[in-house]
């Protein structure tokens, strides 16, 4: 794929909500020549600006926090004890390497009890969080020395390609990171008719705090949502639980648990993908959300919201996978979903139904022209 070697940094560089220092910096280092203003809140949002012709504000939100550990406790024998920093499914953190970012960086491993002295009844349960440790590998005394109570943990994983796809940790939202990046890359020099503010936020995986915050002094007419979403395309999942696909293109969010997509946005997205031959696909999460609920509420009129989703299978796992042409198919919608905003009818009394007609086929113009 293009640029995999940035992909493959933005997802390997530590960042868990509360402490993205790190890929903060990365970011702010690819936006150095893609943006008229770059900004960075009290809360440590960073706000690319791209000036567009008229004074609307369009803002697209990608948090940049990835989930991961914080130390609570470190018992006599130099053996660690955490609290998750957002969702985690416990059952792949077995014996999984993860990194302490102490007075430095250390490897360390998860570790539970060994399935040998587990009880029968216990062996047919997952391991709670509560019962796993890290383990250094080192004693009591070094520890304290490189360790203390309230350093982030993150996983130790590399990205790298498998057959049509891209997979590793963190995927989770720093694939939405890579998109933003590139769709200002593609924007760059070009004339576009609302001001855009790229907003990479932090602790969206606590709360969807960092985008609560920025979207409050941004106020924007239009918001995008920018995340992955759940593809259970596999086998034991009934069609009904898909949500989405890999390989199925751009998802288009319909609903979450969170937010009700702005049917107008629905639409418009609808007719950019069909009229730039974007593959796409609807999503409809039953739970879950993503700051796209923040975008959607919090501004002083609220804004004209929706949310382009990429499809993710293992989700909040130790590895996450991503197919390649989404990530493509998500560039190029929101690039041109930008680039046409003021040409839909936005106006409530509008027909926004802009389903294809029978007779129509996609080479010719859509409804919403």
């Amino acid at each position: 794929m293009n640029n995999f070697a940035l992909l493959r940094t933005i997802c390997e560089t530590p960042g868990v909500s509360g402490f993205e220092r790190r890929i903060r910096n990365v970011i702010l280092e690819e936006l150095r020549e893609l943006a008229d203003e770059v900004s960075i809140d009290n809360m440590g949002n960073v706000i690319a600006v791209k000036k567009g012709r008229q004074p609307k504000r369009v803002m697209v939100a990608a948090h940049m926090d990835e989930i991961g550990f914080i130390v609570n406790h470190v018992d006599d024998n130099g053996f660690i004890r955490f609290l998750p920093l957002g969702g985690f499914d416990p059952k792949t953190l077995t014996a999984q390497r993860v990194v302490v970012h102490g007075r430095r960086d250390v490897l360390g491993v998860m570790g539970s009890k060994p399935i040998h002295i587990m009880k029968p009844d216990e062996r047919s349960k997952v391991v709670p969080i509560t019962d796993y440790f890290i383990d250094l590998g080192l004693p009591k005394e070094e520890v304290d020395k490189l360790v203390g109570v309230g350093d982030p943990i993150t996983r130790e994983r590399e990205l790298v390609e498998i057959g049509h796809c891209v997979t590793g940790k963190s995927l989770d939202n720093r694939v939405s990171v890579f998109i933003l990046l590139e769709v200002l890359r593609e924007l760059k020099g070009q004339d576009i008719p609302y001001d855009l503010y790229a907003t990479f936020t932090v602790q969206e995986e606590v709360g969807l705090r960092g985008a609560m915050g920025s979207v409050s002094h941004i106020d924007p007419d239009f918001g995008f949502g920018l995340d992955v979403t759940i593809a259970y395309d596999v086998p034991g999942g009934a069609p009904q639980e898909r949500v989405t696909c890999l390989g199925g293109g751009a998802a288009i969010k319909v609903l979450d648990g969170s937010v009700i997509s702005d049917y107008r946005m629905v639409n418009y997205l609808k007719g950019v993908a069909r009229d730039k031959d974007i593959s796409y696909q609807l999503e409809l999460l039953p739970a879950g959300g993503t700051d796209t609920a923040a975008v959607q509420r919090y501004g002083k009129k609220g804004s004209i919201a929706g949310a382009i989703s990429i499809p993710l299978r293992n989700m909040h796992q130790v590895i996450e996978m991503a197919n390649q042409q989404d990530i493509a198919d998500c560039i190029r919608l929101l690039a041109e979903s930008i680039r046409g905003l003021d040409t839909y009818d936005w106006d409530f009394t509008a027909d926004h139904d802009h389903r294809p007609h029978p007779d129509k086929t996609r080479d010719e113009a859509p409804d919403w022209l």
